[in-house]
């Protein structure tokens, strides 16, 4: 609680003031959160890809954020900078082409079809049903996981960092809440091992490759399974949008 109540006082101070002493205290205060970010992304990309140079670009986009964060809106930080420190990750990824154009497309084409499956069939969406929407076979639909995966475009933090804000704006109390409800509700509905591994990597700490230790199986079907446990649950929250208009 005091933590909170420094942190609210120094980022109060320097909205009010602009010192730069205190600018310089708040990113030292969130690097750790730049570093923890720069290692999610890293786990499936290859030793070419420095660490380091995701934690420099990350940093640009913890900058960025500190300048445009209001604290008047009631959001916090971490959850306003999550979005803008990965992006600024992406962007430096895509600056060195690690991340094709063609796999960027698939990945929004995949993401739009599994939001409308979602709620067209309530959640029980199999992988059937997708490759039947984008018109593939299931063959090209597993391969596009295996893609994605590897570029780990997508994260549970990220997915509720996108919706508490709505297109920059920060959600009220209650919609929050509401839609951590949903998104608790959708995990529940996932199927049993895209349960296992959510709950293994974000609330146990696993990386993916101990996962594939727990589980048995290789890292890269797991990296698959976390990538369609994180389209479902896109899925599911794509509905949050229609439900507080």
């Amino acid at each position: 609680m005091q933590e909170a109540v420094r942190a609210e006082n120094l980022w109060i101070e320097y909205k009010n003031t602009g010192d730069s002493n205190l600018k310089e205290r708040l990113i030292e205060e969130y690097i750790p959160l730049v570093k923890h970010i720069a290692a999610r992304l890293a786990i499936n990309l290859p030793p070419c890809v420095d660490y380091d140079d995701l934690v420099s670009a990350g940093i640009i986009g913890l900058l960025q954020a500190i300048e445009r964060y209001d604290v008047g809106k009631g959001v916090r930080f971490e959850t306003f900078a999550y979005t803008r420190i990965r992006g600024a990750m992406l962007d430096e990824l895509r600056r060195l082409n690690w991340i094709p154009q063609k796999t960027m497309e698939k990945a929004k084409l995949l993401q739009d079809a599994y939001s409308q499956m979602e709620q067209e069939l309530n959640g029980n969406v199999k992988d059937e049903d997708i490759a039947r929407k984008l018109n593939i076979t299931i063959a090209e639909l597993h391969q596009t996981y295996k893609e994605l995966a590897a570029t780990n475009l997508v994260s549970l933090e990220e997915i509720f960092s996108v919706a508490v804000e709505d297109n920059g704006e920060p959600v009220s109390h209650v919609e929050k809440e509401e839609i951590k409800r949903i998104l608790g509700e959708a995990i529940d509905r996932l199927p049993p091992k895209e349960k296992l591994v959510i709950a293994l990597y974000y609330y146990e700490g696993l990386n993916l490759k101990e996962i594939s230790v727990v589980l048995n199986l290789s890292p890269a079907r797991i990296s698959q399974l976390h990538t369609k446990a994180i389209l479902r649950l896109r899925g599911s929250l794509s509905r949050k949008r229609a439900y507080f208009r």
